[in-house]
């Protein structure tokens, strides 16, 4: 791969990290796929997608194949008919030369287990295969990283105490080994066994962790915060012992592994959000993400929060992009690493399945003992906020619609029983002087004209300087059924000026049809200078009225509406028009 090569459309400090997506999600997929659904997984628009693919194959990276859309595979360095038998699926190649399974085929071991969950009767969703598949990777996670910790230790000439007991070790109860490394079926439980076994034992053990954890931000604490939230839904241990052996068989523990697949449990996570009533609390658009996190540049030191975490995407993606330096793109030091590691990132969530599916998102994208704390946030008197809880940087989605008890309603100085305004209270308490945020929210917070909204208005333009109005189109978000916008403001000084942007991809959003980067690109490069265009606009604050604190979105630039007529007035035009036609014509009829 050429790394100074330059795609069409694409800047030039992106055109590496674009070819690293595509070659990680064409492995991901089994090494090969169709054009379609490689375009669909990436979040490309069409032109993103064919620039990349036609450089790698003129590259000699990747392969074309044929067939309805055509397909493309990784090239394993063969010509002609050989390197025609590349393109056939990684699984057909691995089960013909008897290879083990590998990250290669992560995407088949996806399929496999969502099949086997699919003759549960107690997994009936999307949300239900994420979770159980969520609790049995983060076991197998979990052994990897006891393994490690135990290397490590033995170079380094000091003894190591496992985690966990020797009987609830995976190579113990899951996957124990004969001789040869291969799975000793004499010692492998099943059917009744292994479902009474993870039902009685193992969940019971594990969940006591959360009292034996030395605090709250430690692996042990996350062990027993999963397992006293979740269950096994697995009711047949001959399912179980099917769905174990695909996940025995997936090795995650190189960077590689995890990206390719951290690459497809995000798509599990957006199916997830699309699969009915939960679209926008679960999944929030990554194209959007990238967008405000690029719009915030979070530095390497600085702290980052999301109080309402759902499946952390916020997190990971903040940390994808600090991981990378950020905007300049320089190089991180060992010291970086470590602060991104253990002192960047905090998230609260206070379902159970979001938790655990926050937790093993984060492990995937290279974070291994995330700070996500399972609460809920609204519970927290925001009177008792002190400076040394407060972040630097603030990156949230909080859900729509919702509402809390009065008690709850009773920690916050702007009482409303909308959820999402009180998050907005409390994300102007945890913000430090100086600190700034990128937050979704509904747009009719712009405009309503109760009392809370008027209030928390004002209160926004006073405490922080609002810098930036993102309006989204309809379809942003799958099953949401709201129209959003994102506020961008920095805490600290009051609003002189609001620069709107009123993004317009120029095609209707839905699920076949998503948000794609390339539909944000402008908004990030004119918000730099808070430049003017068709598209945005700046509001003078001393203009706004102080009775209402109104910031509806209202392009200035857009085409002024047609004032059509009544249909009484256009009859009566016509009726006035024939008269004056019978009138002349009566003339002309004299003349003759």
């Amino acid at each position: 791969m050429n790394p100074s090569a330059q795609l069409p459309g694409i800047e030039t400090g992106q055109a590496d990290e674009r070819k690293d997506d595509f070659m990680g999600a064409l492995a991901a997929l089994g090494g090969s796929a169709g054009n379609g659904r490689l375009r669909s997984i990436l979040e490309w628009d069409e032109d993103t997608y064919e620039a990349v693919r036609s450089d790698l194959v003129s590259t000699g990276m990747v392969v074309p194949g044929r067939g309805r859309g055509g397909s493309v595979a990784l090239n394993d360095g063969s010509t002609g008919d050989q390197a025609a038998a590349s393109s056939k699926p990684a699984s057909r190649r691995s089960r013909m030369s008897k290879e083990p399974t590998t990250a290669s085929s992560f995407d088949q071991a996806f399929r496999a287990i969502d099949d086997c969950l699919r003759k549960e009767a107690g997994c009936g969703t999307e949300l239900d295969y994420t979770e159980q598949t969520s609790w049995l990777l983060f076991l197998k996670y979990l052994d990897g990283l006891e393994d490690d910790r135990a290397a490590m230790a033995l170079l380094e000439g000091r003894s190591y105490t496992p985690i966990l007991e020797e009987p609830y070790r995976w190579n113990s109860w899951a996957a124990p080994k004969n001789a040869d490394g291969q799975l000793d079926h004499n010692a492998s439980l099943t059917g009744d066994d292994l479902r009474d076994f993870v039902n009685q034992r193992l969940f019971p053990y594990l969940e006591q962790f959360k009292q034996r954890a030395s605090g709250p931000n430690t692996i042990e604490y996350k062990i027993g915060e999963i397992f006293g939230e979740i269950r096994n839904k697995i009711s047949s241990g001959y399912n179980l012992r099917e769905i174990i052996d695909v996940i025995d068989g997936l090795r995650f523990r190189s960077q590689a592994e995890k990206h390719e697949l951290s690459m497809l449990y995000e798509e599990k996570i957006k199916r997830m959000g699309n699969a009915g009533r939960n679209g926008g609390e679960y999944y929030t658009p990554r194209p959007l993400i990238r967008a405000i996190v690029q719009v915030i540049n979070p530095q390497i030191g600085e702290t980052v929060y999301d109080p309402a975490v759902g499946s952390a995407g916020f997190l990971c993606e903040a940390f994808e992009y600090m991981r990378k330096g950020g905007a300049s793109g320089r190089e991180l030091s060992t010291e970086d690493l470590d602060t991104l590691q253990t002192r960047t990132f905090t998230g609260k969530e206070k379902k159970s399945l979001a938790y655990v599916i926050a937790i093993m998102n984060m492990i995937l994208h290279g974070i291994e003992a995330p700070k996500i704390i399972h609460a809920n946030t609204l519970t927290e008197n925001l009177s008792d906020v002190q400076e040394r809880d407060r972040f630097d940087v603030i990156l949230a989605n909080p859900p729509f619609g919702g509402s809390e008890r009065k008690e709850v309603q009773q920690n916050f100085p702007i009482r409303s029983g909308e959820t999402a305004f009180l998050f907005l209270q409390h994300f102007i308490r945890m913000l430090r002087a100086g600190g700034r945020a990128g937050v979704v929210i509904k747009n009719t917070l712009l405009s309503n004209s109760d009392n809370a909204s008027v209030a928390l208005r004002q209160k926004l333009l006073e405490e922080c300087n609002l810098h930036t109005v993102l309006d989204c189109p309809g379809g942003t978000f799958q099953g949401a059924g709201v129209k959003t916008v994102v506020l961008f403001f920095e805490k600290g000084a009051p609003t002189q000026k609001v620069w709107f942007y009123q993004l317009d991809p120029g095609r209707n959003l839905g699920k076949t049809n998503p948000l794609h980067d390339r539909d944000l690109a402008e908004f990030v490069e004119l918000q730099k200078n808070f430049a003017d265009s068709p598209k945005s606009w700046s509001l003078d604050v001393a203009d706004v009225d102080p009775q209402t604190f109104d910031l509806s979105v209202k392009n200035p630039h857009a085409a002024q509406a047609v004032a059509h007529r009544s249909p009484q007035e256009i009859m009566a035009e016509i009726a006035a028009l024939d008269a004056e036609g019978a009138l002349a014509l009566n003339k002309i009829r004299g003349l003759l």
